[in-house]
């Protein structure tokens, strides 16, 4: 088979697979049992969000409407029966006791300026000198309610001026939680500066994507600057942006992907809707890594609408039941 014949062909089969997923996720959504009769439903015991070997987890930002220290997110995660997250680094580092912020806004008088720089400052002597004792005290606090934090988000690490220091402290508080691997938004100057970091401690950095990547981003060298480099890969914003299926890209990265954000989104950059009603092909996606046994997480990113007199923990619970069904 030529070369143009097997890309001819892939773009059908990505159509193809595209448009099969909206259709099957739409029947899904109509299935018995895949809607929560109630807002904020318990399961019983630990949570296992685990469907024949495909983890669901979610991530910090789902519960945004909802009060958001460490211990709030670990009960909305366990009542919605999830067991992983990808856990944001501003809740982490207030329970281990960092200095609060002084913020401002734009037009901001000298007086107030010295005073954000003093803070900033504050916080990064904190970092330099922080012990990991309460780190590992959040981990166990985690994991004594069945949920492991996979993932912790540093959206800046690796930025501007950021020290080797201030790095190095972001990997550690990641051990120290039990992460697998820190997340941040796609960067390739990010990508030099970190490659050689992460290689060193082990932790995979997994770039986010929103509706700017395409399916040639990672044939470039951003993945080259290290072997802990990889990909937190949003199916929906890939969807929306590039009007294609997620799955090739999902096939040839596999080995790099360090986790993937689960939501339903219309082509044409089109709005987030709940799972089944969007284009993006979430169950087939799921059915993908069950059928593959591959085991990075697939972590739900509560981003539709919430309808009137429900809140984010019973329409994550409506996704993981949608999730469990696609793993049935």
């Amino acid at each position: 088979m030529t070369n143009e014949k097997q890309a001819k062909e892939r773009r059908t089969i990505s159509r193809r697979e595209l448009l099969g997923g909206a259709a099957a996720a739409a029947a899904l959504a109509m299935a018995p049992g895949t809607m929560v009769s109630h807002i904020g439903a318990q399961p019983m015991g630990k949570p296992n969000s685990n469907f024949n070997g495909v983890q669901i987890g979610t991530i910090t930002y789902s519960f945004r409407d909802l009060p958001g220290t460490a211990e709030d997110i670990l009960q909305y995660v366990v009542r919605c029966g999830i067991s992983s997250i990808e856990l944001m680094g501003e809740p982490v580092e207030q329970y281990a006791g960092v200095p609060a912020p002084v913020r401002g806004r734009r037009d901001v008088t000298d007086e107030q300026r010295k005073a954000m720089e003093k803070s900033r400052e504050a916080q990064l002597q904190w970092r330099l000198s922080a012990p990991m004792e309460k780190f590992q005290a959040l981990r166990k606090m985690y994991n004594d309610a069945g949920v492991n934090i996979h993932i912790v988000k540093f959206g800046n690490i690796g930025d501007g001026n950021m020290t080797d220091g201030e790095i190095d402290y972001y990997f550690n508080v990641a051990k120290a939680l039990g992460a697998r691997g820190i997340t941040r938004e796609l960067s390739e100057e990010a990508a030099k500066r970190l490659g050689p970091i992460a290689d060193r401690h082990k932790i995979m950095i997994g770039f986010h994507n929103h509706t700017q990547m395409t399916p040639t981003t990672y044939d470039g060298p951003i993945l080259s600057y290290g072997k802990y480099l990889g990909i937190n890969f949003d199916i929906g914003h890939y969807v929306a942006g590039t009007n294609q299926s997620p799955i090739p890209i999902i096939e040839k990265f596999h080995d790099r992907i360090l986790s993937l954000h689960l939501k339903d989104r219309k082509v044409n950059n089109g709005p987030n809707m709940p799972f089944g009603q969007g284009d993006t092909p979430v169950a087939l996606v799921l059915q993908l890594l069950k059928r593959e046994k591959w085991t990075f997480p697939a972590d739900i990113e509560l981003e539709y609408p919430i309808p009137q007199g429900s809140d984010s923990v019973a329409e994550t619970t409506k996704c993981v039941q949608f999730c469990r069904q696609a793993l049935a």
